[in-house]
């Protein structure tokens, strides 16, 4: 998962399953501008619908991910 900051900024980046239930929280904290990336290691994962939520100081954005085995 790749994102990109363009001023420095609270970063949370998690992934949430279909009931809303924190499954990874990849980055929480504070960032400097740039481009990042984060690893989704869903290995103990069923297969299924999951959504990663990017949220930062003045931006939020939700997408959803399907996992296939």
């Amino acid at each position: 998962i790749s994102y990109e900051l363009r001023v420095k900024s609270e970063v949370r980046l998690v992934v949430y399953d279909l009931l809303g239930r924190v499954v990874a929280t990849l980055v929480e904290g504070e960032l400097n501008p740039g481009t990042y990336e984060r690893t989704f290691d869903a290995t103990n994962l069923a297969s299924g619908v999951y959504f990663c939520r990017l949220q930062t100081d003045n931006f939020a954005q939700a997408r959803k991910l399907v996992l296939l085995r």
